[in-house]
Order: structure tokens, then C-alpha cells, then sequence
């Protein structure tokens, strides 16, 4: 395990919700809720960086209350696709996967019998219901839209696309997905049940870098948490890049630190509190 041996300097700080800031419940541990009013107290940029939309990051925000201070106006959403000011009330930053590219996906998902979901920030828009598309429904809270033509929403651009499946359907199904589309897209698995298309050169890392230069603060004093793949261009990005215990071999590899704590036992706020906030 890796950890700090003096007291991190840092300015802005993100954290991924599943299974990173939120406990297995979905709820965030009261530990993790005060670590993160005393960050946002202390003049450190805190902010809440998922793959999920919007709206379904809001009860998050509201929980943590502390997006009335400065240091608590910004979100990144969709993977870090979006990035938004809760004081403006306004998107600052936004990337869009291209129409030719979600229509070509999704004509690869459904040659496999699979569905496909886009976000327009309040809503999951998905070609079928099914076990999966209802996974991500109760995971995010959203309404669940069934149009009649899926194709045709498909013909405007999303922030991203889940094709949610049997993990080892998708594995192959990631390979298969870069070679056809390279640098017009990025790909990864999130969950081991969704597959991810998102715009290109784009990632939480990326949001998060553009946010940190936005306002003036230097890459030595940016930090994040994470635990899954979709965290990946976030852990590479931070300088003090943290991978949750829990979280998957590969990223611990990759990562400056490790938490000494799981998710389900408050791991963020035991780091914050050993080696940032002491």
C-alpha cells in the first residue's frame, strides 16, 4: 500500500461516487460528508466527478451541502463529458460523441441482440427495457424513456453511450468497438455491464485538467479518488491520483497512492483526514 509521507498540498480535489465516495448502499458515509465540508471550508476545490448525469448526481450535491461556497459550485458529469456551475447554473465545458459513430454502435450492439442507451441529462433514453437498462435506471434515479425509433434520437449527438450486457459479450465487444472507431471515440468498461462510447479525447482527466487551469491552479495541487476504469484518465491526470482499496489492481498500479479503507468504511475521508486536512 502506498501512502504519503507528509502532508499534501492541494487545491482541488474529485472524487468518483460508486464505490469510491459512496458506500455500497449508494449513500455517502457521514465520515465522507464532514472530510468534504472541511475541504471545501479550508479553500480546496471539492468536487464530484461520476459517470452518471446530472440529475442523478444532484441528491449527492444537496447531501454534501456545500454547493453554496465557492469551493463547492462544480460538478463533472458523464464520465467527463460535462462540467458544470452550480452558481451560473450553467454548462461550462461540454463534448458530444458524434451522430455517425453512437448510429454505427448501436447497429453493432443490436447485430449481438444488444440495447443502447444515450443521457440528455434528466433521462436515460434507451432502445429496449430490460434487466440492464433497469440496472441503470434504479442505480441512477432517472426516468427511463422508451422512444418508438431509437435510430432517429440518434440522428442529434450525447454527451455518451452505454450498451449495457453480459460482461464477457461486452468484453469482446470493447475490442471489437476500438478498432472500428480508434480516435473518433474513447471506449472502456465501467461497470463490468456497461460498455462505455464516449467523445474523443475525452474523460473525467480531461475535464478535470481544463477545470484546474480555468482557475488557475496548478496540476501538483490536483487530487482524486476512484476506483474503476472510468477513472482511469482521472488518476492520470491529478498529480496526487488515490485508488479506492476496493478498487481494481490495474488502478492501484497506476495510482500515486492507495486509501488504507474500502468505500463501505468511510476510505476517503480516513485519507483526507491523515494527509491532507491534518
Amino acid at each position: 500500500m502506498k501512502l504519503p509521507t507528509q502532508k499534501l498540498d492541494v487545491k482541488l480535489t474529485a472524487f468518483d461516487l460508486d464505490d469510491t465516495l459512496l458506500s455500497d448502499d449508494l449513500s455517502i458515509h457521514p465520515d465522507n460528508k464532514v472530510a468534504l465540508q472541511r475541504c471545501a471550508e479550508q479553500g480546496i476545490y471539492t468536487v464530484l466527478c461520476s459517470g452518471r448525469a446530472d440529475d442523478a448526481m444532484l441528491p449527492y450535491i444537496r447531501t454534501l451541502n456545500i454547493a453554496g461556497t465557492q469551493y463547492g459550485r462544480y460538478f463533472v458529469s458523464m464520465n467527463g463529458a460535462s462540467v458544470f456551475d452550480l452558481h451560473k447554473r450553467i454548462q461550462i465545458y461540454g463534448r458530444t460523441v458524434s451522430s455517425s459513430v453512437l448510429q454505427k454502435a448501436y447497429a453493432l450492439a443490436r447485430e449481438r441482440g444488444l440495447s443502447a442507451e444515450v443521457y440528455d441529462g434528466s433521462s436515460i433514453i434507451a432502445s429496449d427495457k430490460n434487466e440492464w437498462t433497469s440496472i441503470d435506471a434504479k442505480l441512477t434515479g432517472l426516468t427511463l424513456q422508451i422512444p418508438e425509433v431509437f435510430e432517429k434520437i440518434l440522428e442529434k449527438e450525447f454527451p455518451k453511450m452505454i450498451i449495457p450486457g453480459e460482461p464477457q459479450l461486452l468484453l469482446t465487444l470493447q475490442d471489437e468497438f476500438k478498432k472500428e472507431f480508434g480516435s473518433r471515440a474513447v471506449i472502456f468498461i465501467s461497470k463490468p455491464y456497461f460498455l462505455e462510447v464516449m467523445p474523443p479525447a475525452c474523460g473525467k482527466g480531461e475535464a478535470l485538467l481544463w477545470l484546474a487551469n480555468e482557475l488557475g491552479i496548478d496540476r501538483n495541487q490536483t487530487m482524486a479518488f476512484g476506483d474503476s476504469m472510468n477513472d482511469e484518465s482521472m488518476l492520470r491526470g491529478v498529480y496526487h491520483s488515490v485508488a479506492m482499496t476496493n478498487g481494481l489492481d490495474y488502478l492501484k498500479q497506476i495510482s500515486r497512492y492507495e486509501t488504507r479503507k474500502d468505500n463501505n468504511h468511510a476510505g476517503v475521508a480516513d485519507f483526507l483526514n491523515a494527509f491532507v486536512l491534518a
